[in-house]
């Protein structure tokens, strides 16, 4: 515990006392009291603002918890004081505080308010004391003061003066007298028994009025504060003759008790004087001395009689004790004072008084018990049993009162709360005194419950059952559904979702979505009761709680069936190949059986009931069918005048709305041969097909000429751009040698004797791009020459090469010759082989002339670089011979399928291994020097011999079917 320790003045030592107020004004102690009880000291008149006390240290709280508790101060009086700073935590001055204002002379003045703290809720008393500083001084009440005194007045005589007041209390307060000047006059300080203090003045000397009329005297009334304040009053003497004894009170002190609320003119004591003078100079009048204005309004006294009566309304709650002082002065001007106390009674005349200090509104529904609710204090300014109060609330309410401290009490909840029952509540706290009779006081609250997402959402039914009709239009409405929710707010908000679990691997959501808002279910999907005749949907509603609560609801959605199917033919099977025709033998009777018609439709119900009926008929009059069986029957007689051919069209329609039909037609023959029947419908499927689709295929064929013209047209142009663009490229690619390729090699077989020929290909720069593919003959070539060499032979069908190549022979082992003559070196400007045949790239397939044999061989391994024209001309030349090499391929040619399909062996691949040259250098690859000396001995090689033509294929020979074939195109 604290305490602020102000030190007492002692002695009137000027230099003492300023010390002590100094350190009065500068130390203020904080007392912590038991139970939340904080007690601080400052004196009064400090400026707004000023420092009270850390009640954060005090209390042992943070800052944040000040913020977080909403804290506040809580005054019993309208007036703050003392106010609250919330970042700092701490108290500081308000307003003004004057202590005599606010305390008069009680001593010690206090302020009491409390600070409350909310969440938890929490409740600190605090008691600031206010020091008194002095800041009034002494004043008279009447600035002259006369006397009338005779001059048979004895020394020792006293003369009662009127005291100064002073407002401070202790040492700042009244604390001496000075009279001057102290020739006839000195002062006296006198005490009566209640320990109050007044002062008289005394005669020193006999007056004589013959050498001094008036004496004139100044009365000094000096505080003990630092520094000293004093007042004063002018004092006049006027000598008389006569009277020289003053009244005297039979009490120097009368004390009364008075009950508040007495009526107006209640005595309430009567005080007597008495005068040992005799006549005139013995009466005695009574008045009021020294008496503030509130005690002026509320009393009377009697001048003659003495009697105090009451004069205005005493109320007890203002003043609990009365102080009045009555003079008695006879005719002579001598008085005698006496003090009276009345000591005010309590009557129960207030009623109790609510204050709603904290009030919580609303409170959630899923509130624990014991949950604060509100915080009331309830005050009664009666005392005693007047001011005990008895608290309660409205009974059977899930709500009870809880006393905290004197006068401050709880609302707590006492019971389960559920909004949806009771969503409101009007808690009536009734306040009631112990007086006689009691006083009591209602006040009323009214709580919300706020909602708590304590419910889910419930469908109207636990399932539903839509019908949407096939063919339906995406997007369309098919049904509605509705959830609710008895909660409020976002909680009761609810939405729908589609449980997209799939049923039968199919998912609901590629059939239906459902709307978020409304729950209505819309189709996004045609329909087709053909294909599904029912499905089930899982719809989801679900709160905007937090954590949000949902339910579940199954919908059957059954899909109505429409007449969107015509009846099917099952019989007779409509053929476009051959005729189908029932026989009817001439002998038949009435009522014979000829076929039955029979169809079948896909709807269902009424949709799928079928009907036949006879649209056309060769002979009306000797055919029926049967309108719900289908069946063919006779009407009459077959006779021999009947036509052999019969054709029936029959419809059938179904029960629709509206109805769909199909026609078929039933061809009959009235004969009792089959060959009669053949001769009759030979030409009935052939001229009627022709004549109904000749027109259509005319349209056909245009359309399709048409269509491959233009897509040739398309080809050919682009063909040329991209010639076009590649020659430019290669233009200006600026490429100093055209590229070499080694010579590639085939076997070929003959007569019997395996011959080896070599071919030199000369290639583009572009002409790499290309696949080049070498394949080795067999006994009968895929691609042959001729004996000039200069163009290729027709190519064979795949099927012989496939059939040939298991008799090909095995290919040759390499040439062990690894050495080029100067004769054999590859290039343009080098002596060419005369055994060999020379294949170039030229442009529109024409064959380009090899030099002649007498042409000067270049002198090294590569050419002197083409110009650009030919250049260009070869790129040209390369592009156009693969393009139409590439188109010319067919199904015999080795392409790029055969050349890796299985029957592409290594007999394909060309020996490359016989002549190798490396580009870029002048040397040549030599297995030995005998080798090559040999190899210029051989004899040249004959040339390639020309292959012998192919047989042409004979011709199968006609069948009648390839007669009658070839004899209709020649119709047409």
């Amino acid at each position: 515990m604290l305490f602020l320790c102000s030190a007492g003045v002692s002695g009137f030592g000027a230099r003492e006392c300023k010390w002590q107020l100094q350190l009065l004004l500068l130390c203020v102690c904080a007392t912590e009291v038991v139970r939340t009880q904080i007690r601080y000291s400052i004196p009064e008149e400090m400026p707004k603002g000023s420092f009270v006390g850390n009640i954060v240290q005090d209390l042992g709280l943070e800052v944040k918890r000040l913020k977080s508790g909403k804290a506040r101060i809580f005054t019993e009086d309208s007036r703050e004081y003392i106010g609250l700073n919330s970042d700092k935590g701490t108290l500081v001055v308000n307003e003004r505080i004057d202590r005599e204002e606010l305390c008069a002379q009680v001593s010690p003045c206090s302020l009491h308010f409390q600070i409350i703290l909310e969440h938890p809720m929490e409740l600190h008393r605090v008691t600031v004391e206010i020091l008194d500083i002095n800041d009034n001084a002494p004043v008279f009440a009447k600035k002259e003061i006369n006397f009338q005194i005779s001059e048979l007045a004895v020394s020792g005589a006293r003369f009662s003066l009127e005291s100064a007041k002073d407002p401070d209390v202790g040492v700042n307060t009244l604390q001496t007298y000075t009279l001057n000047p102290t020739d006839n006059f000195i002062l006296k300080l006198q005490s009566r028994p209640d320990g109050t203090r007044y002062v008289e003045m005394m005669l020193k000397s006999l007056l004589d009025r013959e050498k001094k009329e008036e004496h004139k005297l100044i009365l000094t009334a000096y505080d003990g504060g630092s520094p000293q304040k004093s007042g004063t009053a002018k004092i006049s003497v006027f000598v008389m003759d006569a009277n020289d004894n003053a009244p005297v009170f039979s009490q120097s002190l009368y004390k009364a008790s008075l009950i508040e609320n007495s009526f107006k003119g209640s005595v309430v004591m009567v005080v007597s004087a008495v005068d040992s003078d005799k006549g005139s100079n013995g009466e005695v009048a009574y008045s009021f001395s020294h008496i503030t204005d509130t005690a002026s309004d509320l009393f009377d006294i009697d001048p003659i009689t003495g009697e105090i009566t009451v004069r205005g309304p005493i109320d007890y709650e203002k003043m609990k004790q009365l102080e009045l002082t009555v003079e008695a002065t006879d005719p002579g001007g001598l008085t005698d004072t006496s003090k009276v106390l009345i000591d005010v009674l309590d009557a129960n005349d207030n009623a109790p008084v609510i204050t709603i200090m904290s009030f919580s509104n609303p409170i959630p529904e899923n509130s624990v018990p014991e949950t604060v609710i509100a915080m009331v204090n309830i005050k009664d300014s009666d005392s005693g049993k007047n001011g005990q109060v008895q608290c309660s609330i409205t009974p059977a309410l899930p709500f009870t009162v809880k006393s905290s401290s004197t006068n401050f009490y709880t609302l707590v909840t006492d019971g389960a709360l559920d909004r949806e029952k009771v969503s409101e509540y009007n808690i009536t706290i009734t306040a009631t005194d112990e007086g006689s009779p009691p006083y009591s006081i209602n006040k009323t609250l009214t709580l919300r419950i706020s909602d708590v997402n304590d419910n889910v959402p419930l469908f109207e039914r636990q399932t539903y059952t839509a019908y949407v009709l096939e063919n339906n239009v995406l997007g369309m409405s098919i049904f509605a559904v509705r959830a609710r929710d008895i909660d409020s707010g976002n909680n009761a908000h609810i939405s729908y979702f589609l449980d997209d679990k799939p049923t039968n691997g199919i998912l609901p959501s590629t059939y239906i979505s459902v709307n978020v808002e409304s729950g209505v279910i819309h189709a996004v999907h045609s329909f087709d009761y053909e294909k599904i005749k029912e499905f089930k949907i899982c719809v989801k509603a679900q709160d905007g709680g937090s954590p949000p609560m949902s339910s579940n609801v199954t919908v059957t959605i059954l899909i109505s069936d429409q007449n969107d199917n015509s009846p099917q033919i099952l019989y007779p099977v409509k053929n476009d190949v051959s005729l189908v025709a029932e026989i009817v033998p001439r002998s038949a009777e009435v009522g014979y059986l000829v076929t039955k018609v029979v169809a079948v439709d896909v709807d269902s119900g009424q949709n799928a009931w079928l009907s036949y009926k006879l649209l056309k008929a060769t002979d009306r009059a000797l055919f029926e069918v049967g309108s719900q069986n289908g069946e063919i029957r006779t009407l009459r007689q077959v006779t021999d005048k009947d036509a052999v051919k019969q054709r029936l069209t029959v419809v059938v329609e179904d029960n629709g709305q509206p109805c769909r039909s199909t026609t078929v037609n039933v061809n009959v023959a009235v004969a009792d041969s089959f060959p009669e029947v053949l001769l009759e419908f030979s030409d009935i499927t052939r001229d009627k097909d022709y004549n109904d689709n000749l027109t259509f295929y005319l349209v056909l064929a245009l359309a399709v000429v048409s269509f491959l013209f233009v897509s040739s047209l398309v080809a050919i142009i682009s063909v040329k751009v991209y010639r076009w663009r590649q020659s430019r490229i290669f233009y200006q690619a600026n490429l100093p040698v055209i590229p070499y390729y080694p010579p590639l090699y085939a076997d070929a077989v003959g007569t019997g004797t395996q011959n080896v020929y070599n071919y030199d290909v000369y290639r583009t720069t572009d002409s790499r791009k290309s696949d080049m593919k070498f394949i080795r003959p067999c006994s009968q070539s895929i691609i042959s020459l001729d004996t000039s060499g200069t163009q290729t032979l027709p190519h064979v069908q795949n099927e012989m090469v496939v059939e040939d190549s298991h008799h090909c022979d095995e290919q040759k082992p390499p040439n062990t010759d690894w050495r080029f003559s100067q004769n054999q070196r590859p290039g343009t400007s080098g002596q060419h082989k005369y055994n060999t045949t020379q294949i170039r790239w030229t442009p529109y397939g024409k064959a380009r002339a090899a030099p002649p044999p007498e042409a000067a061989v270049g002198t090294g391994p590569w050419p002197n670089p083409p110009t650009e024209a030919e250049q260009l001309q070869a790129l040209m030349a390369a592009a156009n011979e693969v393009s139409e090499a590439t188109a010319t391929l067919g199904p015999g040619t080795m392409g790029l399928s055969t050349r890796y399909s299985p029957q592409f062996t290594l007999q394909h691949v060309p020996d490359y291994r016989q002549n190798v040259y490396i580009p870029g250098s002048t040397a040549t690859l030599t297995a030995n020097q005998q080798q090559q000396q040999q190899q210029q001995q051989q004899p040249p090689q004959p040339a390639l011999p020309q292959p012998p033509p192919q047989a042409e294929a004979p011709k199968a020979a006609q069948t009648p079917a390839s007669k009658k074939k070839s004899a209709k195109k020649d119709k047409k």
